[in-house]
């Protein structure tokens, strides 16, 4: 650690420093005297991020620091990273993060230049005119940059406005803004331009006072009121504009919605900002980012935002990947960022920023949460010098605009990044409801002098003395809440005293005895109910919390994170706790065996697992037994790091190599009475690896002394005999490996390549070729099981892929990229078609070797918190062991519910009606059919090839014999899977003239409907798949045509297109089908649709990010029943489970919302699941109605256990060691010790 690197590499390597003149104390013996786990405090120390101030206190206190030194050598690191910030944090970028642009940053606004030009064009065809989009989608930075700066273009078409006006309504939109509306000189008009129009509905409560607003912009349609008025809408509002007549009339045919960037205009705000200030962003970043934002409409300020950061953490002139990475990305850069900010701030900082971030937001009501600006006087809740302090760190980081006396959020994508503050607004959210109207009340009665007829009386009282009695709810009050609060209290108990006084003149015996009778229940039931909502309520404020804490566990401490998700639900079902019970297994599980480092490696029949520990030794553990791996015994006997352990084929010995230069070899016969057989020295420097021959008779031994290759015979390992010596690297002998024969050995090293060797005679070994490619050293190298491939892995963060058939001429195969750090190990797994990496970027990633000339990514394994040195595969290819430097070993189950093997993206998944098989479909052209009786275990059964482009989607018939895909090559095929593992093309649909979308079954199997880009819906007589007829086409949907259900009796037929409508066919007669009903309501293209399996409700998917519900029980007038909020992004599908009470939605917002729509006019959300990386595109649950399958952007097809009975009892067979005492103290605080399992 280089501590003139920066402040916070300074304050590592004092920590660093601290702890080795504490004796060198491990992170265990750490972790066991504070409160933080050993990731936590080693990453402390790590130097990439300055830790919380808690977390180096803990530090320091496990080292026997002086605490008070510390953290003001801690706050001083804190002040110069501000000051950094403040001097050259985003001063000059070119990017605007979170903050739109303003009308001065037209020279760097970006890929709008077409949407500008029709917003230009449709303001100056109407006098009043509105801009729709989803939150995100950039509609202030279109008006204030985009649209601004044309308008006062002289050489535009059209007069020049007199004046331009800019205003968003606020809480009082008549009383602040009428002035505006005033014209100005003798000519020309005043364009008013109201930006997050929205607010009209979110912030102001006074329905007379919209209406006025509403008619005062209204009369900009006459020509002489010489006003035009431009509006920008966030999308979802749109019903609520729907409200007023008179602005439907106006904005019939002048309205523009803004959609997704194109490639091209996506392209162009990457790139050109960055060229502008002479910067180059890699090729390889600004793919990667075209692919995570693609057809992502809200995506635009997270893209800004992971600009913003890549940019800072810039190498030169160059915006790199590994860059982007370590900023976050697109889904993680603004709560990286938000993150950092809040984790630095003390205690007291901490929650006042807490009530600062919630004041600035307005809960949504059926809609989106929604950003609220407020005047920094209502922010201040008693620490106005506090308030100040986290108000500027906050708008530092960009978090927060400050302008004019206004706070505001810097967008409200900030609410969907960040889960913490996600889980502030879910876990309060009843509160912050009441806590906007008792904001406006306490306003209301300030501006009217105290009028007491303003004053809370009955359930509103009632409701704000309940929210608000805990002191720390109380805090959250301003003086003036506070005040009209005790005002509204004491005026109640005087109005009631009064009551009182007049009762008792009247009838003062029967009053005193009836007081006392009432008095006495009344209190006991409001007691007991009071408790029992205090209780709920506090269990329900846990539960969330802990579930939010769990989530993030997950990757680092997966057994706490099961268990604390797990004990969540069980205190209160939240949406948030079974969330994280059902995600549990969304990424592959992994045991934690800690005390770990540097070496593991499996006996042959995978029973027992040998790992290298932090104090010198070697442990092995039972892999067989439940409850996971157990300790079986300690082999001690070296005197510092042991860097290879290797079993013997027959697994009766095992090799251990460590730094004190020596071998030692064990007979582990019986695993749990190990003994030493004897020591091979002679070695005159460090050890590195160690290899078996597959016949057990010579090991291989590589080290530093003399860059050198030894072999010993250990037929006899009681007596070892070295046999001879390989020279011929220039440098460290790092890794040795032997062929399956026997025959050959690979070495690698320091010297930047690999070695083969003849070692037929292991007395006159002889070289045979050397491998030159890699441009660092070479940390690994290892044969497939046939022996025909070898991979090397490399410091130059690279893994390559040799063909090693012809020994003595090698040729290279593929190159595996994606590590951002030196590769430090590589393993093939035991069918040889999946290579595992482990790298020091504190991953290991899994790779498809099918074609081994182009081998691709298949997912990534987080979870290591430092270096991760070395994988390997068990025995039965089902277990993966990683070790890394923060001494841990990982035992990932391999692959889990996760389905790899396509290439690129997966549009569509779909289960074969027993529900033994699922079909994938995806961009590389291909469908694929899957085995998954076994939900933990998916086996690969088939490859279907012949479309010509991506596959859209693909569905099972209702036998099962059949299968229809539907691809960009404007064709639908059909398949017969009768044979799973030998299907067959049995037939071609042309006819469409564009991609043709979905295609779906009719409940009989005899009608398939497909949808396409060609705006028509073809119903195809499939009754003999392999001559299918076109029974009727379908027309009056305006443009692309995208889903298509069939009612469960086969009558009716739902379709769905990006004319953001649903259409109603009769198909009673599929040769004569008819048009039924048009359901509108949707403010952007329509992606699918699905009939309950009673028929009577239908569930759509948008792109405007909801998902809604109406009711066909009457096809002829269907009617919406409900829109489902809570996705951030697009709803690309939906589906119902086998009884019609839980609706699964999938969203590019990477995750799949479980929903209760057991009344389907009041759903609630069940959980959100977590796990994809990427958009996802598809899903359908199993016909045993608790599996889904989700199919996304990031390759993958995962499965899901949706039934929480189940789930929690494959987390209690699997998660150990179980949940201690003092973690159920940590996480839930004064409850009662209640272990979930």
């Amino acid at each position: 650690m280089d501590p003139t690197a920066g402040p916070v590499q300074r304050l590592a390597h004092e920590l660093r420093k601290l702890r080795q003149e504490a004796g060198g104390i491990t992170y265990r013996a750490m972790a066991q005297r504070v409160p933080y786990s050993v990731p936590t405090l080693s990453q402390a120390a790590a130097g990439e991020k300055l830790p919380s101030l808690p977390v180096t206190l803990a530090y320091v206190e496990a080292c026997g620091g002086d605490a008070a030194e510390w953290e003001l050598r801690w706050r001083q690191v804190d002040e110069e990273l501000a000051a950094r910030s403040v001097a050259g944090g985003g001063a000059g970028a070119p990017y605007r993060g979170l903050a739109r642009f303003e009308a001065d940053d037209h020279a760097r606004f970006f890929g709008r230049d077409a949407l500008t030009g029709a917003l230009v064009q449709l303001v100056r065809e109407h006098r009043v005119a509105a801009l729709f989009g989803p939150s995100g989608s950039g509609k202030s930075s279109l008006l204030r940059a985009g649209l601004i700066p044309r308008l006062r273009h002289t050489g535009e078409p059209g007069p020049r406005p007199a004046a331009l006006r800019i205003l968003t309504p606020g809480p009082h939109p008549v009383r602040s803004h009428e002035q505006l509306f005033a014209p100005v000189g003798a000519g020309g008009d005043v364009w008013l331009i109201v930006d997050q129009f929205e607010e009209l509905f979110t912030l102001c409560a006074d329905a007379d006072e919209r209406g006025r607003f509403i008619d005062l912009l209204l009369t900009a349609e006459d020509p002489g009121s010489r006003l035009r008025v431009v509006l920008g809408v966030r999308a979802d509002f749109y019903p609520r504009c729907a409200e007023h007549r008179g602005l439907v009339t106006a904005l019939q045919h002048a309205t523009l919605m803004v959609g997704p960037m194109t490639p091209a205009e996506l392209r162009e705000a990457i790139v050109r900002p960055a060229a502008a200030d002479n910067l180059v962003v890699e090729r390889a970043l600004t793919n990667r980012l075209m692919g995570e934002l693609a057809d992502a409409p809200g995506g635009l300020p997270l893209l800004s935002h992971a600009l913003l950061e890549t940019w800072r953490r810039r190498r030169g002139r160059t915006m790199t990947v590994a860059a982007y990475e370590a900023a976050g990305g697109v889904h993680g850069a603004v709560a990286q960022t938000a993150e950092d900010v809040y984790t630095r701030l003390s205690p007291a900082q901490a929650r006042l920023a807490r009530r600062i971030l919630l004041r600035l937001i307005a809960p949504g009501e059926g809609t989106q949460d929604t950003r609220r600006p407020v005047p920094h006087g209502e922010l201040d809740t008693g620490d106005p010098a506090g308030t100040r302090i986290v108000l500027e760190r906050l708008a530092r980081a960009r978090l927060v605009t400050l302008d004019d006396g206004i706070a505001d959020l810097a967008h409200e994508a900030l609410i969907a990044s960040w889960p913490r503050l996600r889980g502030w607004i879910e876990e309060h959210r009843e509160r912050l409801r009441l806590h906007r109207k008792l904001t406006e009340a306490a306003q209301a009665w300030e501006e009217l002098r105290h009028d007491v007829g303003v004053l809370y009386r009955g359930a509103r009282l009632a409701a704000a003395k309940d929210a608000f009695a805990a002191p720390q709810a109380r805090a959250e009050l301003t003086a003036l809440e506070g005040r009209f609060l005790d005002a509204s209290i004491a005026a109640a108990m005087s109005e009631q005293a009064a009551v009182r006084r007049r009762t008792r003149r009247l009838r003062q015996l029967v009053a005193l005895l009836t007081t006392a009778v009432v008095v006495a229940s009344v209190s006991t039931v409001l007691a007991f109910r009071a408790q029992w909502s205090s209780d709920r309520e506090r269990d329900l404020a846990v539960s969330r919390q802990v579930a939010i804490e769990a989530m993030a566990q997950r990757a680092t401490t997966p057994a706490l994170a099961a268990q604390l998700g797990l004990a969540a639900y069980r205190l209160a079902p939240t949406a948030e706790a079974l969330g994280a019970v059902l995600s549990t297994f969304a990424t592959p599980y992994a045991h934690r065996l800690t005390g770990s480092a540097d070496a593991a490696a499996f006996s042959p029949d995978g029973r027992t697992l040998a790992t290298a520990t932090e104090d010198h030794t070697v442990r092995l553990w039972r892999l067989t037994g439940p409850g996971g791996p157990t300790g079986l015994a300690t082999l001690t006997g070296h005197s510092d790091t042991v860097r290879s352990v290797r079993f013997s084929p027959d697994g009766r010995l095992l090799a251990t190599a460590a730094v004190d230069r020596t071998i030692r070899l064990w007979d582990v016969t019986r695993p749990d009475r190990p003994h030493r057989l004897a020591t091979l020295g002679n070695h005159t420097d460090n050890v590195w690896s160690v290899a078996f021959s597959p016949d057990g008779r010579t090991l291989a031994v590589a080290g530093d002394d003399r860059r050198t290759v030894r072999l010993w015979n250990v037929a006899d390992p009681r007596h070892p005999d070295r046999l001879a010596s390989l020279i011929g690297h220039a440098d460290t002998v790092l890794s040795v490996a032997f062929g399956p024969d026997g025959h050959t050995l690979a070495t690698a090293g320091d010297d930047h390549t690999a070695r083969l060797w003849d070692v037929t005679d292991p007395r006159d070994p002889r070289g045979l070729a050397t491998l030159h490619g890699h441009t660092d050293t070479v940390w690994s190298a290892v044969f497939s099981p046939d022996g025909r491939t070898l991979a090397t892995a490399g410091a130059d963060r690279t893994a390559r892929l040799w063909n090693v058939a012809d020994r003595r001429h090698p040729r290279p195969l593929g190159t595996l990229t994606g590590h951002t750090d030196a590769v430090r190990s590589a393993a093939f797994s035991p069918d040889g078609h999946t290579l595992a990496t482990a790298g020091n970027d504190h991953t290991a990633r899994l790779w498809d070797l099918t074609d081994p000339e182009h081998p691709h990514h298949l997912t990534t394994l987080i979870g290591h918190t430092d270096n991760v040195v070395l994988a390997a595969f068990g025995p039965q290819g089902r277990t993966l062991a990683t070790v890394g430097d923060d001494n841990t070993a990982r035992l990932w189950d391999i692959p889990g519910p996760i389905l790899t093997g396509h290439t690129d993206g997966l549009y569509s998944a779909a289960f074969a009606p027993d529900g033994r098989a699922l079909a994938t479909a995806g961009i590389d052209h291909t469908v694929r059919l899957w085995n998954v009786a076994d939900p933990d275990h998916p086996q690969q059964l088939a490859t279907l090839t012949g479309h010509a482009g991506t596959v859209r989607s693909a569905v099972f018939s209702p036998d099962g014999h059949t299968l229809a895909t539907t691809g960009d090559d404007r064709t639908a095929r059909l398949w017969d899977v009768s044979d799973l593992r030998h299907p067959s093309a049995v037939a071609t649909l042309h006819g469409h003239k564009d991609t043709v979308w979905k295609a779906a079954f009719s409940p009989d199997g005899r009608t398939l409907a497909t949808t396409s880009e060609d705006a028509t819906v073809r119903l195809w007589d499939v009754t003999e798949p392999r001559r299918p007829t076109l029974a009727a086409v379908l027309t009056g949907h305006h443009n692309n045509t995208e889903g298509a259900a069939f009612a469960p009796d086969g009558r009716v037929l739902a379709t769905t297109s990006q004319d953001c409508t649903v259409r109603l066919w009769d198909i009673s007669d599929r040769r004569h089908p008819h048009p039924l009903a048009v359901l509108t309501g949707h403010t952007q293209s329509i992606r699918c649709a699905a009939f309950s399996p009673d028929g009577h409700t239908l569930a759509t998917a948008s792109l405007d990010g909801t998902a809604r519900l109406w009711d066909v029980g009457d096809p002829r007038q269907p009617h919406r029943l409900a829109v489902l909020t809570g996705h951030t992004n697009a709803v690309y599908g939906v589906a119902f489970n086998h009884d019609g009470h839980v609706l699964a939605t999938a969203s590019a917002d990477t995750t799949a919302r479980l929903w209760n729509v057991t009344d389907p006019g009041r759903p609630t959300a069940l959980a959100t699941l977590t796990g994809h990386t990427d958009r996802i595109y598809g899903l359908a649950f199993g016909p045993d109605g608790h599996t889904l399958a989700t199919a996304g952007a990031d390759a993958t097809a995962r499965l899901w256990e949706t039934d929480p009975t189940r789930a929690a009892a494959r987390i209690c067979a699997t998660a150990h060691p179980p949940l201690t005492r003092s973690d159920w103290d940590h996480f839930f605080a004064a409850l009662p010790y209640r272990p979930p399992c």
